[in-house]
């Protein structure tokens, strides 16, 4: 707002007029008062006018396309595949069938549910020959991915929604050892033909905890048949490599437009905004990093993050996600066998103009730093990376072998099982072992799986750590069938992040992803925690959670520990402040179990028995809540049988009574499980 400027005029009294000069209408100190009045005036009003603004022909921001039909129509695709993933494998498997679908005469793409409005499925009958594939995971006790939470409420709360003209068929990935086994792959599946849909293949199911590749491979052999029957189209036959990216050498690039690690947006490490999630992660300092075993071969570790100034909020119970980088030593030796140079600036972009993944990876990039950060080069190869790469072994036998470990055959089944997975061999392996095969790097940059954030349970409290994340973690490392030492990715990166006195200060690229494993809202219900080994983690923070809130005077249930180690000269974790817990009545009981420290091995599920009636009366009487973590093959279903035969000799129920007890619990909320295989 423009202030308004006020004149003050003075005027002078003549008291002797001159008699012989007559007096001008306007004198000159008038005329010139009144002229600068005027110009002030025109000033005044000329500077309120705001200047002209340059036109800027800025090119119009580009919006994402939502509508998948539209896109499908504009470049002449008839094959969707949509994805839930949560570590990557869904994702990738669906761009195998998007690829798989150029073999056969049909244009595929693959697509996150997350980026479109699924309410078009009912469109996709405009198409002709239309299919929709989900390959669908499982993450933790049943639920979605998180790329397909929308998906999931849009299936449930649509019953009126009519999908009839839908082909559909869907792939789930899951894991044997949980107790909701493939449960997001079955509901889709059983939840699109309620609405309308048409089958045209079976449900397939992978089991990770088997293979999952093999579960894939052997689906997707039959799939496609019933397919081009289906559709009545014949296979191209046409088995050559099938390229999605080209690959573009920068050699004059400003490097400040390079990317050096960062997961989303270019330079998102040196200027942090908030809110930070798995496209921004916060760069947390690491304040402590100390061995928590006393003795023994492994190396468990306590971990804490700086989160201060981030504005992360957490809850006890919720997972730490953090994205690790490949070992030197790996990427170099990867450099050395390719003949390649690391340091070069690449972009590997895609054939597809229209896809909304531009690139595999961020891009523009080193090699150095794809092959540190960006890509998987630890796990074994999957066999479509195998029968892809064939091509540039100049032995015949290898370029075989590898054809045959990429077929659903028997025989090249079992020798993928040996060679590959039974051996562990990861790419690096594989390129030592068979010197003949020498692929191009980009090539093989576009093929292999993208390196995933790792999850861990969060072992402390935010209402007594609220600028503050602790990690309980076991250092993965191991002897290979053919001699090599195999480390895990992140943990021993973790390892190695020390906390420095110098300004280098090791941070962790880090977000918080929520999760179901709550303590009771209501503090006087009673809490069983049942967890070895770093199973124990969770628990950290729950007792923290108990001590605080007994601090604040409030009434605490009781809170019943059950920790298992190996030895207790060894590996009682945290030894110390679960005693001190157990001193201060916080922990109301304490029971551990030392599987090895004598000759019979005892376990936790041994110590619930050896406590059957107190269990019993806490869980049928008092409405307590039981909480599991750690392994979920033997130790979580191990302490669901000894939870089956307490209620059967307590509870005087039979086996499948006490299962059906068990499990309502469960649906009460009562019964959580923060468990991996």
């Amino acid at each position: 707002m423009v202030g308004s400027i006020s004149f003050k005029m003075s005027t002078t009294a003549h008291t002797e007029p001159m008699a012989d000069e007559e007096e001008p209408l306007f004198s000159n100190l008038d005329l010139f008062l009144f002229s600068l009045i005027v110009g002030l005036v025109v000033y005044w009003f000329m500077s309120r006018k705001k200047p002209e603004p340059i036109p800027e022909f800025k090119k119009a921001p580009t919006t994402r396309e939502t509508s998948f039909i539209e896109k499908m129509k504009k470049t002449s695709k008839n094959i969707i595949v949509f994805y839930g993933s949560q570590t990557g494998t869904g994702e990738e498997f669906a761009n195998r069938m998007s690829k798989d679908a150029q073999r056969y005469g049909m244009k595929g793409m693959a697509a996150d549910p997350e980026e479109y409005e699924m309410g078009e499925l009912s469109r996709l009958s405009e198409i002709k020959n239309s299919l929709a594939i989900f390959c669908m995971a499982t993450y933790g006790e049943g639920d979605p991915t998180d790329n397909a939470q929308d998906f999931y409420d849009w299936l449930q709360e649509n019953d009126d929604e009519d999908l009839s003209g839908l082909n559909y068929t869907v792939f789930a990935l899951g894991n044997k050892t949980y107790e909701h086994y493939n449960a997001m792959g079955k509901y889709v599946d059983k939840r699109l033909e309620e609405l309308g849909a048409k089958r045209i293949f079976d449900l397939g199911l992978g089991d990770d905890d088997g293979n999952l590749e093999e579960d894939f491979i052997s689906w997707r052999e039959q799939f496609w048949p019933a397919v081009c029957e289906h559709f009545g189209v014949e296979a191209l036959g046409d088995d050559s490599s099938i390229r999605q990216y080209e690959l573009k050498e920068h050699t004059d690039i400003n490097m400040n437009k390079v990317y050096t690690g960062e997961i989303g947006r270019l330079k998102s490490f040196e200027v942090q905004k908030p809110p930070f999630d798995s496209k921004n992660p916060f760069l947390a300092t690491v304040t402590v990093n100390r061995r928590l075993n006393k003795a023994g071969d492994r190396h468990l570790m306590h971990l804490e993050v700086d989160i201060s100034g981030s504005k992360i909020r957490y809850e006890s119970g919720d997972h730490i996600a953090i994205f690790p980088t490949n070992d030197s030593a790996l990427v170099n030796k990867l450099g050395q066998i390719l003949g390649v140079d690391l340091d070069a600036v690449i972009s590997l972009n895609n054939l597809d103009e229209e896809s909304n993944k531009k690139h595999p990876f961020p891009c523009p990039t080193s090699y150095r730093t794809a092959l540190t950060h960006y890509l998987d080069i630890t796990n074994s190869p999957r066999t479509n990376v195998l029968y892809e790469l064939a091509q540039y072994a100049s032995d015949p036998k290898d370029q075989e072998n590898m054809r045959k470990m990429a077929s659903s055959s028997p025989e090249g089944k079992a020798l993928y099982q040996s060679w590959v997975l039974g051996a562990s061999r990861n790419i690096l392996a594989v390129l030592e072992d068979m010197p003949s095969l020498k692929p191009p790097v980009d090539h093989l940059c576009e093929l292999l799986p993208r390196l995933q954030a790792r999850y861990y349970s969060i072992a402390s409290s935010s209402k007594v750590h609220p600028n503050s994340i602790h990690i309980c973690a076991v250092v993965v490392e191991y002897k290979t069938g053919t001699g090599r030492t195999n480390k895990g990715v992140a943990t021993n990166w973790l390892k190695n992040k020390l906390v420095t006195d110098n300004s280098h200060k090791s941070t962790v690229p880090m977000y918080i992803r929520k999760s179901q494993f709550r303590l009771p809202f209501k503090a006087t219900n009673p809490v069983i925690m049942i967890g070895p080994g770093t199973g124990i983690a969770p628990f950290m923070g729950f007792i923290q959670e108990r001590a605080w809130l007994k601090e604040q005077g409030k009434e605490v249930g009781e809170t019943v520990m059950f920790f298992g180690c190996r030895y207790k000269n060894e590996d009682y974790l945290y030894q110390e402040e679960l005693e001190e817990a157990e001193k201060t009545q916080v922990l109301t009981q304490l029971n551990v179990a030392f599987s090895r420290d004598q000759e019979q091995k005892v376990y936790v599920q041994h110590l619930l028995k050896k406590n059957k009636e107190h269990i019993w009366k806490l869980i049928h009487s008092d409405n307590a809540h039981i909480y599991v973590c750690g392994d979920a093959k033997n130790m979580a279903h191990d302490v669901q049988t000894a939870l089956y035969e307490i209620g059967e000799e307590l509870g005087g129920m039979t086996r499948t009574q006490a299962i059906d007890y068990v499990k309502k619990t469960d649906d009460k909320g009562r019964y959580s499980q923060d468990v991996w295989s």
